[in-house]
């Protein structure tokens, strides 16, 4: 059962901006994950600029949407 204080907030919240209720959403979920791990946070961060170097190098290997799918679901079906 719902109380009273969180449907208004769920009302509420549903009326934010699409970004607004992502940020809020990315929040609320990094508030379940306990602690933060500062290593794997770096690691993190030290991936995507490499990878975005990558990127803007021209050297990574880009695959579109439909393309990603297609591989996504070859692999799901084992072939």
């Amino acid at each position: 059962m719902r109380s009273a204080a969180l449907e208004k907030l769920r009302s509420e919240a549903l009326n934010l901006s699409e970004a607004e209720r992502a940020e809020l959403a990315h929040e609320l979920v990094a508030s379940l994950d306990g602690t933060i791990d500062s290593d794997a946070e770096e690691a993190w961060d030290a991936e995507i600029v490499r990878r975005l170097a990558e990127i803007d190098s021209g050297t990574a290997v880009l695959v579109d949407r439909e393309e990603f799918r297609r591989r996504m679901r070859a692999r799901i079906s084992g072939s």
